[in-house]
């Protein structure tokens, strides 16, 4: 008798997970490289700071928005199928990108991007945690979480060198040729047994989710420029506030919703995304933040990058030690050391000086990558071990749900409390601007280091399976 679809999975799982971890990496890649070619691009189209900002937030927007959305559809479709639209949608928006001949089809095309991203997104998760048994989960997402970090470590030296020898296009054509192979890779090893569930898709839960997380992302990301309290601050919020209600009203009344309320009646589940939600917001206030410190510190650009890769660089050795761990004796220890250690690099950041120097930062970044390596892969196997079967692709997208709002959030609040407390101590304590800056920094980094703990308390009192159970 020939082999089933899912012992031919097992013997291959390994070849699964490698193509797995290209789409992994492709986004974090893609953002990272973006970011360092943002200056460039406002010189080429020659527009202001805040219309250039949207290349990078209409890619956010989008992406955030419909991560939902994707991992019911992988649930219905199959993650496959998904993984791999995703994979070559990215790369073909790619090719636009780069061809874009003013800042608007730039900006759109940045958002059709942000589609394909999510996909992959929302499916990498799903896959592994399908084709590896228990006692290799955690190990495998680890690798998963080791490509991210690829990803966000090399993407500034790459985009870079490409920017340097090329031009900007260069950083988007880039990722043409890596789709192409990844999506034929994909087709080649990636075996699935799924069948296509016959069920109605929720249109109007995925429209009012969508309508709620882009005004609510808009209204975070985008308030401290137009005003919290102004007209369209207000209206975002009043707009996020109703149709939440809508969502929530929507998916508790039909019989077959985008989102199944019932995972959340899971404490692993539930617990396990909060914890991601907060530690995402304190990763995102250290890296938001800490560039400002270098700047104020005097660090050229390229030095002020090869220091932020102690952060990425670290993760990437400890993420998937931390999974193999994680198979061997369970999460629940291993994600609550990782978010206090978090938390711990985050208070030294605080105790900075104006005469700290690069190794200074560097080990307190290393340390606070430690600590993120050692939480995600855990924290990650834990959601998606207590998730049903045939719902892995929504889990897998609301963890990925919850990182892309800890981000914004991460940057809204670092950037909030900064602000707030320089002009505290330059208008009405008289520091002189250095050292409103400094102080500024230190009392961001305090609170973040607060959201830490609440990282680690939730991973704590959540509890875990028995480790034969995953």
């Amino acid at each position: 008798m020939g082999e089933s679809l899912s012992e031919k999975a097992y013997k291959n799982r390994y070849l699964i997970l490698s193509a797995v971890l290209i789409g992994s990496m492709m986004g974090p890649l893609d953002g990272s490289v973006v970011n360092i070619a943002m200056p460039t691009l406002q010189r080429y189209f020659n527009v202001d700071v805040g219309t250039v900002s949207w290349v990078s937030m209409s890619y956010l927007l989008v992406l955030s928005s419909m991560l939902l959305t994707f991992g019911r559809l992988g649930d219905m479709l199959g993650y496959k199928r998904l993984f791999q639209i995703g994979m070559i949608l990215f790369a073909a928006s790619s090719a636009v990108c780069g061809l874009s001949p003013n800042i608007g089809v730039l900006v759109v095309a940045r958002g059709v991007q942000a589609l394909g991203a999510g996909m992959m997104m929302s499916m990498a998760p799903a896959i592994i945690t399908k084709v590896f048994p228990p006692a290799e989960r955690g190990k495998a997402l680890g690798f998963n979480a080791m490509a991210v970090a690829v990803g966000l470590a090399v993407g500034p030296t790459i985009g870079g060198l490409l920017i340097y020898a090329f031009s900007w296009r260069a950083i988007f054509y880039i990722n043409v040729p890596i789709g192409i192979i990844g999506y034929i890779w994909a087709e080649r090893v990636i075996i699935e047994e799924h069948k296509v569930v016959k069920e109605r898709f929720d249109v109007i839960g995925a429209a009012t989710a969508f309508v709620f997380l882009i005004s609510l992302l808009m209204y975070i990301s985008k308030g401290n420029a137009f005003g919290w309290t102004s007209p369209t601050g207000i209206t975002l919020i009043i707009v996020a506030a109703i149709f939440l209600c809508a969502f929530i009203y929507v998916e508790t009344h039909v019989n077959e919703p985008m989102l199944d309320f019932s995972l959340f009646r899971n404490r692993l589940f539930t617990a396990g995304n909060l914890s991601a939600l907060f530690n995402f917001m304190a990763q995102f206030v250290m890296t938001f933040l800490t560039p400002f410190f270098l700047t104020y510190r005097g660090f050229s650009t390229e030095k002020l990058g090869l220091i932020m890769t102690a952060f990425p660089l670290t993760v990437f050795v400890v993420a998937p030690i931390s999974g193999m761990l994680t198979d061997k004796m369970g999460s629940r220890i291993l994600s609550t050391i990782g978010a206090l250690i978090c938390s711990v690099a985050l208070f030294l950041m605080s105790t900075l000086r104006n005469t700290s120097g690069a190794i200074d930062v560097i080990w307190r970044l290393a340390l606070f990558g430690i600590g993120n390596g050692m939480f995600q892969s855990p924290n990650n196997t834990e959601i998606m071990g207590s998730a049903p079967k045939e719902r892995l692709g929504i889990a897998s997208s609301v963890l990925a749900t919850m990182r892309n709002v800890g981000m914004v959030l991460g940057i809204a609040i670092g950037g909030a409390i900064y602000t707030a407390r320089r002009a505290y101590f330059l208008n009405v304590l008289g520091f002189g601007s250095a050292a409103a800056t400094l102080y500024g920094l230190k009392d961001a980094y305090v609170v973040s280091a607060a959201i830490g703990i609440i990282s680690a308390v939730l991973s704590f009192v959540r509890g875990s399976r028995d480790i034969l159970s995953k």
